[in-house]
């Protein structure tokens, strides 16, 4: 029977929280949550990070206990002797290919020295590949990790390739910096890159050869904040297709993935610039009568990728715009990949104009995660930079980590913020492979009402584990009782809490009953492990 299948049972909480001791008030009702394993949705591939843009200081740089903690906290699955996670076990790691503005030093027009990156190849065509030493140190620990996937992407082709010299526009006209003579050695050159790497052990899975391309990327010289470059949809087109050629010449098997759009609503129509040369990009590439449809390339799976900036302004539009998604998805037959994510916009204010509070934005990112699981249905989901300078008590907006350099980036302090715990409740539990379960809860409350009160998704692979992320957005604390259907006979489970406490990090509560419910406290992330 497939229930004998399911002899382990991870559940993962998101509920909001503060400390166990201070907490009295309680919702009365018990939600009874309700998974079938028989119901089954999506299957993950992987969740992420980017190593944009301080990995090249601290890998090449920074101490070694400091930067092998770092590695540590993001790709390790083991557990202290408490049994508490060491690391949130990422199954995907993303890596910049540079298009050369660092080489250009002040000449590039970039005044940030870590936004500026090396470029494997020279002017002349030759390659050094002691280019991009600190980005490849993580590219090498995450593999020692046992990191799935690794991605390698482009934000601006090699500045030797571009119209104007420089690694961004200073025309606004939405089209490619790329020379329209360029596009083969564009190509080669990515191919050529993953073909070394694939050779010194470092194989990387996917090559996303452009990045939010409806943006204008028009910076003044001197003001230019990072590489990158527009394209529109007949430009892409172009792309894939000669680097479909450049990685069959030299037998790379990597897959393409594309086109990292720079906020979802581009997959099904416009967006916030109405740039109508890059929309609609899930029929512009997968419909069968559009010009520029990629059926049949050798080097691509039926994968869409896309950011979910800008789409988190209001719960409506965090609901609808998923719902949109998946909806096209489907109707085309694709798998859409969240790619990029951080709190960029004010959407994880929710309506204030206050600071955010570290569990506050916790919690903001797990609800994104979450509804983009559920609703658009992504099989992947990846955040943005694991690591940058910032804050670490409130607006934990941009980072995992939040770093603390020294002026010249040569060492510094890190910490490890609640951020990096929220996505941990997915990435940790959440293993490749497994699928999405449907779920129901007693309280009835549709996506748009859950999205401030309790959202609950589930997750199975077809070894006997099942994981369970209930998101709680009450001030209250909430008794939740599990309906488990099609799952063997366990009344046992370990609990790691999240919750604003500094030490309340994936904190291991063990050997729990929870026949008669559980207790969730309020503002806080909880997984739960049934044996």
């Amino acid at each position: 029977m497939y229930s004998k299948l399911f002899k382990q049972v991870i559940i993962a909480a998101v509920i909001p929280l503060t400390a166990f001791a201070q907490q009295k008030k309680t919702v009365s009702e018990p939600v009874i949550i309700t998974i079938d394993a028989a119901k089954k949705a999506q299957v993950i591939q992987n969740f992420g990070a980017a190593g944009c843009w301080n990995a090249e200081g601290i890998g090449k740089y920074w101490p070694a206990e400091k930067k092998e903690r770092i590695a540590e906290l993001l790709f390790s699955r083991e557990k202290d002797k408490q049994g508490n996670p060491k690391g949130i076990g990422l199954s995907a790691w993303r890596f910049n290919i540079g298009a050369g503005t660092a080489e250009q030093g002040d000449s590039s027009g970039m005044p940030s020295l870590t936004r500026r990156v090396e470029c494997f190849q020279n002017p002349d065509g030759t390659y050094d590949w002691n280019k991009q030493e600190g980005y490849i140190w993580f590219v090498k620990k995450a593999k020692e990790y046992g990191v799935k996937d690794l991605i390698a992407f482009v934000n601006s082709p090699p500045v030797h390739m571009t119209k104007n010299g420089y690694g961004y526009k200073t025309v606004e006209d939405y089209i490619s910096n790329l020379k329209p003579d360029q596009y083969k050695a564009f190509t080669d050159f990515l191919a050529e890159v993953l073909l070394h790497f694939e050779k010194e052990g470092l194989k990387f899975n996917y090559i996303s050869p452009v990045n939010e391309p409806q943006w204008k990327w028009l910076c003044k010289f001197g003001e230019a904040d990072q590489e990158g470059s527009p394209y529109t949809n007949a430009e892409i087109y172009k792309v894939v297709k000669a680097l479909d050629s450049s990685l069959t010449a030299k037998k790379v098997n990597s897959k393409i993935l594309m086109p990292e759009s720079g906020t979802l609503t581009y997959l099904y129509g416009g967006g916030r610039n109405n740039n109508m040369r890059t929309a609609n990009q899930i029929s512009e590439f997968w419909g069968k009568g559009s010009p520029y449809n990629l059926e049949g390339i050798k080097h691509m799976d039926r994968v869409i990728g896309a950011h979910s900036y800008f789409t988190e302004l209001g719960d409506s539009s965090l609901v609808n715009i998923r719902r949109h998604v998946a909806d096209t998805a489907r109707k085309y037959g694709v798998d859409y990949w969240q790619t990029e994510y951080c709190m960029l916009a004010d959407g994880f204010r929710e309506g204030t104009k206050d600071k955010r509070s570290a569990i506050d934005c916790a919690l903001f990112l797990s609800k994104v995660i979450h509804y983009d699981l559920t609703i658009g249905n992504a099989t992947a989901w990846q955040f943005w930079n694991a690591f940058e300078p910032g804050k670490t008590d409130f607006d934990l907006r941009y980072y995992l980590i939040a770093l603390q350099p020294d002026k010249d980036h040569r060492d510094g302090q890190y910490t490890a913020v609640k951020t990096l715990w929220a996505l941990g409740n997915y990435s940790l539990f959440i293993r490749p492979g497994m699928h999405r379960l449907l779920t129901s809860q007693s309280n009835h409350l549709s996506e748009i009402e859950a999205a401030q009160q309790m959202m609950v998704s589930s997750f199975a692979d077809d070894k006997g584990k099942l994981v369970i992320v209930i998101n709680n957005y009450s001030e209250l604390q909430q008794t939740v009782k599990l309906d488990l259907k099609n799952f063997k006979k366990t009344d046992h489970l370990e609990k790691y809490v999240t919750s604003s406490g500094e030490n309340m990090n994936m904190k291991l509560f063990s050997a729990q009953k929870f026949k008669n419910g559980l207790l969730l406290p309020a503002k806080s992330i909880v997984t739960l492990v049934l044996n």
